[in-house]
């Protein structure tokens, strides 16, 4: 599978998602003009992902800041992830966020909530 790497810019973040590491990332600010286009061929490729998984797969979730938009979008990446994770693969989702960053570390733990997937709330300390 071709890995899907997207240059971030100020509006979208930077993707990296490579089948052959297992390893994915979602870093810096989501805040496209059309979200569900943006992140459709992420859904996409986790489809395909889905049929032949690694035995372990870990995400990390690096985000500055997201709309409303992009925050249904992350959710249905994670829906994704957690019919991996339901199919007995190991999925992690590493959730990183400031240290004064209430509301990222809120929005992960509503993540943590919803989907049934191991999370790991990790802080940035600068």
């Amino acid at each position: 599978m071709e890995p899907i790497l997207i240059e971030g810019t100020p509006k979208t973040p930077t993707i990296k998602f490579d089948s052959s590491t297992g390893v994915f990332e979602i870093k810096g600010r989501s805040i496209p003009e059309n979200s569900v286009e943006f992140y459709r061929p992420l859904i996409d490729w986790l489809d395909l992902y889905k049929e032949t998984p690694n035995n372990k797969t870990v995400v990390n979730i690096k985000l500055e800041y997201f709309n409303t938009s992009s925050s249904k979008c992350i959710l249905d990446v994670f829906k994704k992830l957690e019919t991996i994770h339901k199919a007995k693969n190991e999925v992690e989702v590493n959730w990183y966020y400031e240290e004064d960053d209430e509301d990222m570390l809120e929005a992960g733990e509503d993540y943590e909530s919803i989907i049934r997937v191991p999370f790991k709330m990790i802080e940035i300390v600068e």
